[in-house]
């Protein structure tokens, strides 16, 4: 699906859990497009506007956090749509959260993923991050989310200094395990790793 489509399914399942509709997870895949976060430094774009959009890459600017970002086909994009005020009502603790459910799916393909808050938040394999994370809690229900890399074009990662960052890279599971794990597969771990951290 499209980003800004994608987008506008958050924001309708948003008004709803406002509403009072329980946590809602989301998946999808989108097309190539780079996303800008709040904290977007300029110089984190390799090129120009006009030169991604013959590459076939939109660039579009959010109001998740962080910085630039790739999303596309091959890379599990996972929005949590949850009131947050029912899951320790705490910023700080809804990221940390959102980066065990990483290491929690990582754990059970095998694959050892940890923190590393001096450089950036996510789940990191070594000094590479296979989960992006950028939200925005309005009204304690959280938008955006989760970019885990199943088996996307890593050469889209060239295009950009993915979250801002020059000094360490981005891994996939395939780079990891060799052969990437079907995606049903993957959303299957990953919504048990959420329902182990936010039963």
């Amino acid at each position: 699906m499209g980003y800004q489509a994608a987008w506008d399914v958050q924001l309708e399942v948003h008004e709803e859990v406002m509403a009072g509709r329980e946590d809602v997870l989301l998946f999808v895949e989108h097309d190539p497009v780079l996303t800008l976060g709040a904290n977007f430094h300029e110089e984190n774009l390799l090129f120009s506007r006009e030169q991604y959009r013959d590459m076939g890459v939109n660039v579009i600017r959010t109001d998740r956090g962080g910085d630039v970002t790739y999303h596309g086909p091959g890379q599990l994009v996972i929005y949590p749509i949850f009131n947050v005020a029912n899951h320790g009502k705490d910023l700080h603790k809804w990221m940390r959260d959102l980066e065990e459910t990483m290491i929690l799916a990582c754990a059970s393909f095998g694959i050892e993923a940890h923190r590393k808050p001096d450089v950036n938040t996510g789940a990191w394999v070594g000094n590479n991050k296979i989960a992006a994370i950028g939200v925005k809690v309005r009204k304690w229900v959280n938008l955006h989310g989760i970019a885990l890399n199943i088996d996307p074009d890593m050469r889209a990662f060239q295009l950009i200094n993915p979250c801002g960052i020059v000094t360490h890279g981005v891994t996939s599971l395939r780079k990891e395990l060799g052969n990437p794990p079907e995606v049903p597969d993957v959303k299957a771990k990953v919504e048990a790793a959420f329902r182990t951290v936010f039963p």
